[in-house]
């Protein structure tokens, strides 16, 4: 007796509806540790009273320098951030375009950039979760993929 191979049925899952109560939780949220709560130091706790002279310096057992870290977390969140918003946006080259090419920075001034970049990019990224016409649930990974449908 032959078995007959039955098709597998598929069926599309509905899009899960959230409440605003539930949107306006995640958007808290978010904020919430983009401004360094939770377990998370806010970034001018970890800058305050960071020595001058020790920007470029290795720590025993540490890989990066300050300035190196500095300028890692200012790139990444700045690619995040425009990732996020611009649909033509193209990310830096991965390892090498995150982090700076010297181990201490040219100068103060450049310094001083770097974390006002950063501190005004966190100020930007606050605004987009906070924004509701921002879809916090979309499909980043196939836009990334370039299978997203755009509209």
């Amino acid at each position: 007796m032959k078995k007959k191979n039955k098709k597998k049925k598929t069926t599309k899952r509905k899009p899960q509806l959230r409440t605003n109560s539930q949107d306006r939780a995640l958007r808290e949220h978010l904020v919430y540790l983009l401004k360094g709560g939770g377990a998370h130091v806010h970034f001018m706790d970890a800058l305050d009273g960071f020595p001058e002279r020790n920007r470029g310096a290795l720590a025993t057992s540490l890989p990066h320098t300050g300035w190196q870290l500095l300028e890692h977390v200012r790139i990444a969140q700045w690619d995040i951030l425009d990732f996020s918003r611009n649909p033509k946006h193209v990310s830096p080259g991965f390892p090498e375009g995150y982090w700076p090419k010297t181990p201490l920075p040219p100068n103060d001034e450049a310094w001083d950039k770097s974390v006002q970049a950063f501190l005004s990019d966190l100020q930007e990224m606050i605004r987009l979760v906070e924004n509701p016409k921002t879809d916090l649930y979309a499909k980043v990974l196939r836009r990334a993929l370039g299978t997203w449908p755009e509209g």
